[in-house]
């Protein structure tokens, strides 16, 4: 994180790093926006905090003890929900138009969350019947991709780039390693 933090990252965590590629090849401006990162954590909050920072946004990080989080995540251009908490994020958290990233990932095996959560949703439901079980993010997926511009789902959004980074990532470490470097 600290050389995240002085701009010159030799590994960029790999969720933080996704987020970023996805970004760029979905071409959402990044540079004079507000950004909103929901989550603090030193693997995701705090590298996605400082990776927007360098890319020109003004950052606001939050986490799910802020104080009337929805006026401060309703003032977001770009959304990142990466607090851990199912479901935090409703309609109500996000601006008309508005990018919202669900990092978050939850494995739902009770019957009667998913019921509460999705009795609405056949696709959802189908897919707790076949495996017991459904995964789900920090943001409420049906509530907000109505007022969203964009908006990733769980699973299959950042997920596999998160994948394809930490591929880039072994990579690169190789690569240092060979030169006689040492990640700090």
């Amino acid at each position: 994180v600290a050389l995240l933090q002085q701009g010159r990252p030799r590994l960029v965590p790999c969720t933080p790093a996704g987020v970023m590629e996805m970004l760029r090849r979905e071409n959402i401006e990044i540079q004079g926006t507000r950004a909103v990162v929901v989550g603090r954590s030193d693997i995701v909050g705090k590298p996605m905090a400082m990776l927007l920072l360098h890319a020109h946004a003004t950052v606001t990080i939050c986490h799910s003890r802020t104080r009337d989080l929805a006026a401060v995540t309703r003032e977001a251009d770009i959304l990142i929900a990466a607090v851990g908490v199912l479901g935090l994020i409703g309609a109500d958290h996000v601006r008309e138009g508005a990018v919202v990233i669900d990092v978050g990932m939850h494995r739902i095996t009770d019957r009667a969350t998913v019921e509460r959560l999705y009795s609405g949703n056949q696709k959802k439901m189908a897919a707790f019947e076949k495996r017991g079980a459904v995964l789900s993010g920090d943001v409420d997926f049906e509530a907000v991709a109505p007022k969203a511009g964009r908006i990733t789902p769980v699973p299959g959004g950042v997920g596999p780039l998160t994948i394809a980074m930490l591929m880039a990532n072994t990579v690169r470490a190789a690569r240092l390693r060979r030169q006689g470097q040492r990640n700090n």
